[in-house]
């Protein structure tokens, strides 16, 4: 199961509570009508401000005759913050629905990031001691943390089971809403970092073995030469997982072979058509022929992605299309090392990107053998969530993608 990396431990949560109070200095253009909004002392509020722009590095508000108004970094700021308020607003919206009346305190105890945390967390590991851990509290704290917003809610998020504590129907979507409010507020400290002048923060990507070898390497690679302080979290695990954790916002796009989108809550960018060919061993029987036909294939044990897999799905129509047999493979699997393995110590074969294992074949371990695969390929892309708002960092880490795509380059 993946593990989500929701924020950089080595920086420390923005406040929701201070970016509310941000929200409302902008509306009302001073301290004053803010602080009786609000029901705080102007000291406060100023305080409140204060704080959020020592922590983002940057003037938030030009102080004028006429009032406060947002500098450019107060309205990055602030248009993060509307997001968040946004998906927390769905979530106190459908709390009440079919309620008299949530409690007056709803609001300000659903806008504490150190909640939303510990709730998310506890969704992830359904373990309370370890979400202690993690955050650094006592267990006491986090089933509080818990307590509090039921409270608020009206609603139970959690039901103790034999596999621990699991969401119910509601705290599942509501967990969905809380873990894009983190987001938003990950992003709201890159983008005015980014304003700065000073590229910063995690970018975590959800990479699919074929973009693995080349494009990706390269655009990372490129990206931190530019920005050092930036770092990159890679994903690994199966797609299923990657897109729940791109509707989350816990991963920020995913790299690799397109597929048809379910889910109309996704979006996807083609960046390049992949070619794929027909691999095996550079001393491998069929290596020296210089005609293969269908059926010398059938000689010879195959390797092959899990069933369900784009490639798997080209294979099936390419061998429909010719009439023939589907190959049935004698080993399943979506790891490339075991691919390159296997073909090396054996008479295997497989089908795979023609620039997947571009090193092994220059290096003459492999060969792509002399069989025609016209119109066998694949559509290399990105998937995102759809209306998801990318942080300055990560847009930078697509430039990257775009450019080193096999179309935009003579490499």
């Amino acid at each position: 199961m993946a593990r989500w990396r929701l924020f950089d431990t080595a920086r420390t949560m923005l406040s929701l509570r201070n970016l509310r109070t941000l929200d409302a200095v902008a509306r009302l253009g001073g301290i004053r009508s803010s602080s009786e909004t609000l029901l705080r002392a102007s000291s406060a509020v100023s305080r409140s401000i204060g704080l959020l722009e020592l922590s983002l590095g940057a003037a938030l508000f030009e102080r004028k005759g006429r009032g406060m108004l947002l500098t450019p970094a107060g309205e990055l700021a602030h248009k993060r913050f509307l997001r968040i308020a946004h998906e927390l607003g769905a979530v106190l919206e459908e709390a009440a629905a079919g309620h008299t009346a949530l409690p007056a305190a709803a609001l300000d105890v659903l806008f504490d990031e150190r909640r939303l945390l510990a709730v998310s967390l506890l969704a992830e590991v359904h373990h309370m001691p370890t979400v202690g851990r993690h955050l650094g509290v006592t267990q006491p704290a986090v089933s509080a943390a818990v307590a509090r917003l039921e409270n608020a809610l009206g609603h139970r998020l959690f039901l103790r089971t034999a596999r621990g504590l699991m969401p119910t129907d509601a705290g599942a979507r509501w967990v969905l809403r809380f873990d894009r409010a983190l987001a938003e507020l990950r992003y709201l400290e890159d983008d005015v970092a980014a304003f700065r002048g000073d590229m910063e923060g995690m970018i975590t990507v959800g990479s699919l073995p074929l973009v693995r070898t080349r494009e990706l390497p390269l655009a990372i690679g490129a990206l931190l030469a530019k920005h050092p302080r930036l770092r990159v979290h890679s994903l690994e695990s199966p797609y299923e997982q990657l897109c729940a954790g791109l509707l989350s916002g816990k991963v920020d796009f995913i790299v690799g072979a397109l597929r048809p989108l379910a889910d109309k809550a996704l979006t996807s960018e083609p960046l390049f058509a992949d070619r794929l060919g027909l691999m095996a061993s550079a001393d491998h029987p069929l290596a020296r022929r210089r005609r293969i036909r269908f059926q010398d294939l059938r000689e010879y044990p195959w390797v092959l992605s899990r069933p369900g897999t784009p490639l798997r799905k080209s294979l099936a129509e390419f061998f429909a299309s010719h009439g023939e047999p589907v190959p049935l493979p004698a080993v399943e699997t979506g790891d490339l090392a075991l691919v390159r393995g296997l073909l090396l110590q054996g008479p295997m074969l497989t089908v795979l990107s023609t620039h997947q294992l571009r090193y092994e074949v220059d290096a003459g371990l492999l060969r792509v053998l002399r069989f025609p695969m016209e119109g066998l390929q694949r559509h290399i892309g990105v998937t995102t969530r759809a209306g998801a708002h990318l942080s300055a960092a990560a847009l930078a880490l697509l430039a990257e993608l775009r450019r080193f795509a096999p179309d935009n380059t003579s490499a």
